[in-house]
């Protein structure tokens, strides 16, 4: 894919999208695992379309041998029966990737398969550090050759050089995290060994489950679910966890913060995860539920119908309908079998692209007031064709609640979170953005609503009111999406 083609389709949605999925999966009887990762990756599809992969060794053969296959699509586009065969080992990890700092290309597709003189590592990482760049600087200074434009490498190249210092795989993860500013929740394969490690602040979720005698380390429960494994626990906040058949199931918790100082994605609850997934002990379901009750309380209006923008819509449309006594229905259909949206209509006719996704059930909300419950609300683009598309399918009135504060801040630890100034809430009045989008009453979600609606957890709020847990970088480091100096965005934003 060209260069401008990718931007083209970035700015076209005026939707979040999260970084990446993880999945590693270690078998002490010696089974193969690639089957078993690449089903988990299938139900992390939801975090990640661009691009996947899967990398396997056998503890049992020659050390350094690692098996790997990952390309560009779904998990279902890129795997078939015949490769997955070929991928035979007891010990490995898996990823699927949306990229938020690096470019859209094969070579920064994961696992990385790293060859050092200590031996191979297999890892695969999600979120976004906002020290890469000091970090991969020293490194080329010091004579590294990087193959990719993703931070992930930059973790990759930190592990191998610390492990020539000390006498364990999981000491040089420790030691090479320690030198991480900003998100990562990773998973890591050694020739006997598979480690996990979650950044302090716990930003990304990262969970242990086992099936027989296989242990699993994943970025949701739903992953678990799909392959008949049981959830143990959560990694926690600044944890590194080692899993072999000699040990089991290790922890070094000597990263870890005060529990105030945690600041866990609120968006994983609000819309990356998937509602049947768990994070930390709190259903993402409720989660939701809890914000659309959260909504009727402080957001009342008379309507008709409360509906969801599917998906994540959906549960917070129910809790609103819940606490106010407004019946809850379907308005859309969504097209089930839209994934990557980078083939799309010419540019003469991209307004239509919402419509290739959703269509709306005229019966449904014919005649009616209806309140239209969303996520969130990025540049306003979609908004205004969703709130349009109800009007024209006969809705009387279209009240719009969102399940999120505004977004007032950009996100630079694996959110794409555009720019201050393309963000719909930046420098304008709630009415202002009622106007642009169409709607009739326009309500968020309250900031202080946050904590209550994920059960008390410490949780960032950086892009809603600009205090970040830790200090932001000085310039925005967040890959070719972001470089606001380009030409390529100065047209993109001149559309």
């Amino acid at each position: 894919m060209k260069q401008n083609e990718i931007f083209d389709n970035f700015w076209d949605e005026d939707t979040l999208h999260e970084e990446c999925g993880v999945f590693g999966m270690y078998d002490f009887d010696g089974k193969d695992v690639a089957s078993s990762i690449y089903y988990g990756l299938f139900a992390l599809q939801h975090r990640g379309q661009e691009s996947c992969g899967i990398a396997v060794s056998d503890t049992r053969g020659p050390k350094g041998k690692v098996l790997s296959y990952k390309g560009m699509g779904l998990v279902n586009e890129v795997f078939s029966p015949e490769n997955l065969e070929g991928l035979k080992g007891d010990i490995g990890v898996g990823h699927v990737r949306y990229s938020t700092a690096g470019s859209s290309t094969r070579e920064n597709a994961q696992p990385l398969v790293l060859n050092y003189v200590k031996g191979t590592l297999a890892m695969a990482h999600n979120g976004n550090l906002i020290n890469a760049a000091e970090l991969r600087h020293e490194l080329e200074y010091t004579g590294a050759i990087f193959q990719t434009t993703i931070d992930s490498e930059v973790i990759a190249y930190h592990i191998a050089r610390e492990r020539l210092n000390c006498h364990t795989a999981e000491e040089a993860v420790r030691r090479a995290c320690e030198k991480l500013k900003g998100a990562y929740s990773l998973v890591v394969s050694s020739p006997r060994k598979l480690i996990a490690a979650r950044d302090p602040y716990g930003f990304k979720p990262l969970v242990i489950g086992k099936r027989d005698n296989a242990y699993i380390v994943t970025s949701e429960t739903c992953a678990l679910d799909t392959i008949g494994a049981e959830y143990v626990r959560d990694v926690l906040p600044g944890e590194v966890v080692t899993i072999s058949p000699a040990g089991g199931i290790q922890s070094d918790m000597s990263m870890a913060l005060p529990r105030e100082k945690e600041a866990r994605c609120i968006f994983e609850y609000i819309y990356f995860a998937r509602p049947d997934s768990h994070i930390d002990g709190v259903s993402v379901y409720a989660s939701r539920i809890a914000a659309g009750r959260f909504l009727a309380m402080d957001s009342p209006v008379e309507a008709d119908l409360v509906t969801g923008v599917p998906e994540s819509g959906n549960a917070a449309a129910l809790g609103y309908s819940l606490q106010s006594g407004i019946p809850y229905g379907t308005a859309f259909v969504k097209n089930g079998y839209v994934g990557r949206t980078f083939i799309k209509p010419k540019q003469s006719s991209r307004e239509s692209s919402v419509q290739i996704k959703l269509n709306v059930l005229k019966e449904a909300v014919a005649g009616k007031r209806v309140i239209m419950i969303d996520d969130s609300i990025v540049r306003g683009t979609t908004s205004d064709r969703i709130v349009r598309m109800l009007r024209d399918a006969g809705a009387t009135e279209v009240h719009v609640r969102i399940s999120s504060p505004p977004f007032l801040w950009p996100c630079y630890f694996g959110t794409d979170i555009p720019a201050r100034e393309q963000l719909i809430a930046y420098n304008r009045s709630m009415e202002e953005i009622r106007e642009i989008i169409g709607a009739d009453s326009l309500g968020y979600l309250q900031l202080e609503r946050l904590p209550q609606m994920v059960e008390g957890l410490p949780i960032c709020t950086g892009c809603f009111n600009g205090k970040y847990p830790m200090d932001p970088p000085t310039e925005d480091i967040r890959g070719e999406y972001f470089d606001r100096e380009s030409d390529l965005e100065k047209r993109i934003l001149n559309r």
